[in-house]
């Protein structure tokens, strides 16, 4: 019973870990942290490492792995959210308005 607990829980971990891939491939290719709360997303990161700490002390394998998984899939959405963030409002880093584009080409 105990090793098909932990092999649930092995499963679950990854699963856990695999549910932050669709956003971090959102993020990536629409360029827009529109509606992603890096607070939330922060906060997430936070618990993770801390279970990544309580498996590393309490000798608990899975559970670190699991955890450093999550954390780096969730991370990356994190930083991805972060880094579009600082584009302006509405507009993806590096991309320009339709006002930028016609005040660089002078008069018509």
């Amino acid at each position: 019973m105990k090793e098909t607990v932990a092999f649930i829980f092995g499963l679950g971990m990854v699963l856990n870990a695999a549910l932050f891939v669709p956003q971090a491939l959102h993020l990536w290719r629409t360029k827009t942290a529109q509606g992603i709360s890096i607070l939330s997303f922060a906060g997430f990161n936070a618990l993770q490492t801390i279970g990544v700490l309580h498996g590393y002390f309490q000798h608990d394998y899975a559970l670190m792995i699991g955890m450093a998984a999550s954390l780096a899939t969730c991370g990356s959405v994190t930083i991805l959210a972060a880094h579009y963030r600082k584009g302006r409002a509405g507009h993806p880093v590096g991309s320009r308005s339709i006002d930028d584009r016609a005040a660089d080409s002078g008069p018509q």
